[in-house]
C-alpha cells in the first residue's frame, strides 16, 4: 500500500501550496495537503485545540508521514505530540514550538489582533500587500515567475475573515509553548530552515538539540520557505527523511 504523506501549508495558505512538489512526491506517497482553518474552503479558526482536532479529522487515525510548513509546523508538532502512534516521521520546515515567556506570548496576541483587525477593515488585496512586506518573508521577493504570481494570487483567495480568525486563533501568541514537551516527541524528526532567515535558523538549531535524535538540514540558498525558494533541495530533503523503515521510537 502506497504510504501518506500530509502537508500543513502557512498562514495565507491553502492545501494547494505544495502543488509544485506533487510530481515528484508522488512517485513514493500518496498526498494529502488539507486547507488548515481560516484558509481555502474551510470554516474559520475557533481556537487551538479545535484545529488540532480539525487536522486530526481531515487526516484520518492511520499512521502517515508528515511534514508543516510555519504555522502549519506549528500545528504539525502539536498534532505529532498529541497523536503519537499516528506520526510515522515528521519534517517541521521554518516552525517552532511557539513562546517560551507568557508576558512575550501576550504581546504577540496583541499584536495578532491588531493585524486580524487591520485585515478585516481594509481587506484582502491590502491585507496581502502588506503580509508580503513583512521582513520574515523578505527573500520570497526573489522568487521567479510564474511562482511568484501564482503564490499571490492564491493568497488572495482566502477569504479575509478566516485570515483574521487564524491570525487571532493559531498564531504564536494563541498557541501554547510546547518548548518542555520537545522531549517527549516519539516521531523522528527532521527541522529545516533557510540560512537566509536567521531567526528560524537559530529556532531550528534550539530544537534540535531539545528534541532526541531529531536531524537538521539548513538550505543556504533559502529564506523562510525553502519549500518555494529551494524545492527540489526540499524535495530531496524529504524524500531521504521519509523512508518506509521510518517509525516511531519506543
Amino acid at each position: 500500500m502506497t504510504p501518506t504523506l500530509a502537508l500543513l501549508h502557512g498562514f495565507t495558505g491553502s492545501g494547494r501550496s505544495f502543488d509544485h512538489l506533487r510530481e515528484r512526491l508522488e512517485t513514493r506517497f500518496r498526498i494529502l495537503a488539507p486547507d488548515l482553518p481560516g484558509h481555502g474552503a474551510s470554516p474559520d479558526a475557533t481556537g487551538w485545540d479545535d484545529a488540532l482536532d480539525s487536522v486530526a479529522a481531515a487526516l484520518g487515525p492511520s499512521p502517515l508521514f508528515l511534514a508543516g510548513y510555519s504555522m502549519g509546523a506549528r500545528l504539525a508538532l502539536a498534532y505529532a505530540l498529541r497523536f503519537p502512534d499516528r506520526v510515522r516521521a515528521l519534517v517541521l520546515e521554518s516552525g517552532s514550538p511557539g513562546i517560551a515567556d507568557p508576558d512575550e506570548r501576550a504581546g504577540r496576541k496583541f499584536e495578532d489582533e491588531a493585524l486580524a483587525t487591520m485585515a478585516e477593515r481594509e481587506g484582502i488585496d491590502v491585507f496581502i500587500d502588506r503580509w508580503e512586506e513583512h521582513p520574515t518573508l523578505a527573500t520570497l521577493r526573489d522568487l521567479p515567475e510564474p511562482i511568484a504570481s501564482m503564490l499571490r494570487e492564491r493568497r488572495r483567495r482566502n477569504r479575509v475573515e478566516g485570515l483574521a480568525s487564524a491570525l487571532r486563533h493559531l498564531g504564536s501568541g494563541a498557541q501554547p509553548s510546547l518548548w518542555n514537551d520537545l522531549l517527549y516527541l516519539r516521531a523522528k524528526a527532521l527541522l529545516l530552515a533557510g540560512e537566509r532567515d536567521p531567526k528560524f535558523t537559530a529556532i531550528a538549531h534550539s530544537m534540535a538539540r531539545a528534541i532526541p535524535g531529531a536531524r537538521l538540514h539548513i538550505f543556504p540558498t533559502a529564506g523562510h520557505a525553502p519549500h518555494l525558494e529551494a524545492p527540489d533541495e526540499y524535495a530531496a530533503a524529504l524524500l531521504d527523511h521519509f523512508t518506509p523503515r521510518e517509525g516511531t521510537r519506543p
